[in-house]
């Protein structure tokens, strides 16, 4: 049947008046908004003691989008679902949500709930808009705790674990970290009113509080970390330096030519079978990243990482992830890592362990010719030209410490850039 341009015309025109009836029905679960600026959201522990946090609703072509904000990060999160006086808030990575009721004053009322595989978290929930004050300094600060502080946290069987406070206080407004052996407390914002500091700090994973006494210019003491639901951690801290963090580099004296790794494994977006052994990496410098999707230091890792390999693959330099997620079941796992593939648009393999996170025996079963056991996510495992494991580095200083950011990266691109030296 011959088609005249008339018919066509018309047919183009139905086209398209479906394609906006298309798009406005793609968009009508987001029709109802949320009140557009800065919040002061509220997560309500059993004990009384409050995470408070701030996120800014902006909107982005009829849509709203929410950045959480702690200290000078921002994380976008633009899964929000609409349901008469309700909404559905999707975080964007560590698998947890925010469902609640939209009140007549617009205020949001409902809860938080966090996955974590074998158990649920949940938390009390409640934001309301136009209010950007995190926490609230009700008197003048008695002293400035700007610099590194050597942080201790006594454990309930006598051991006492030890991290880097990291602090910088203008006025009464207080930014920070913590840094530990195996990685950071990522970005945390609060308040010094007389003497007593407060930080906190939110990313759908994380939700913490910290409080402490100042009780001098060189001395923290009754601190305490609530995390989640968790009981609550004591700390104190002293203003010095200490070197005697366990070093990130798990084995340094690894002789040469001794340790080949031998696996293979299902990659997660192409379901074919990876081996370090396989041609595709003979010859070249390889990054084994171990991570987790569930694991907010390998967030800031993953960023870098993906980064680095963009502009370094064309020198001899491949990566491979190593995935363990909170189960062994590959579907979970796959689903669960799909917002690392979404939002880093990772081009390195990453392979699925069949392991879970918390498997004890998790080391033997991936990587049996390990000289140490994995204990930290994330971890990475350098290997030269010739197949062998040269280093291995636990856990990240990410890039809310700073300085030490800084130092992770330019000692990486020196490992890296002496063993394609070889």
């Amino acid at each position: 049947m011959m088609m005249t341009k008339q018919f066509f015309s018309k047919m183009f025109l139905v086209a398209g008046l479906w394609g906006m009836l298309l798009f406005m029905a793609s968009c009508s679960g987001n029709r109802h908004t949320l009140r557009t600026g800065i919040w002061r959201a509220v997560l309500q522990r059993t004990d009384g003691q409050q995470v408070v946090f701030n996120f800014e609703v902006t909107d982005c072509s009829g849509r709203d989008v929410i950045y959480v904000s702690n200290a000078n990060d921002q994380m976008k999160v633009d899964s929000i679902l609409f349901n008469g006086d309700s909404v559905f808030i999707q975080m964007p990575f560590f698998d947890s949500y925010f469902k609640a009721k939209i009140n007549q004053d617009g205020s949001l009322q409902g809860t938080w709930t966090k996955n974590y595989g074998n158990r649920l978290a949940v938390m009390p929930f409640y934001a309301r808009p136009g209010d950007s004050a995190r926490l609230t300094a009700y008197a003048k600060p008695y002293r400035n705790v700007s610099g590194s502080w050597a942080a201790y946290f006594p454990g309930e069987m006598k051991d006492t674990s030890k991290a880097i406070g990291l602090f910088d206080q203008n006025g009464d407004q207080l930014t920070g970290t913590f840094m530990t052996p195996s990685g950071d407390y990522r970005y945390l914002q609060g308040v010094v009113s007389g003497d007593t500091m407060k930080l906190t700090g939110f990313d759908g994973c994380h939700a913490l509080l910290f409080t402490a006494i100042i009780d001098s210019t060189d001395h923290l003491s009754g601190g305490k970390l609530y995390s989640i639901n968790s009981p609550v951690a004591p700390w104190y801290a002293e203003k010095k330096v200490f070197d005697s963090l366990p070093s990130a580099y798990a084995v340094n004296n690894i002789k040469p030519g001794t340790v080949k790794l031998r696996f293979r494994l299902k990659d997660m977006l192409t379901n074919k079978e990876v081996s370090i052994a396989d041609s595709a990496f003979l010859g070249k410098v390889v990054v084994i990243q171990i991570l987790g999707s569930w694991c907010p230091n390998c967030l800031d890792e993953t960023k870098f990482f993906t980064q680095y390999y963009k502009e370094n693959h064309q020198r001899g330099v491949d990566f491979i992830g190593v995935d363990f997620e909170r189960t062994a079941d590959f579907g979970k796992s796959k689903e669960a890592m799909q917002s690392f593939f979404d939002h880093f648009d990772i081009s390195y393999p990453v392979l699925f362990s069949g392991t879970a996170a918390l498997d004890p025996d998790l080391t033997q079963k991936v990587f049996p010719d390990l000289p140490v056991k994995i204990n930290a996510f994330p971890t990475t495992i350098f290997v030269d030209k010739q197949g062998y494991v040269r280093k291995i580095h636990s856990g990240i200083n990410g890039p809310a410490t700073g300085k030490y950011y800084d130092q992770f990266k330019e000692e990486f691109k020196d490992i890296v850039n002496g063993l394609l030296a070889e």
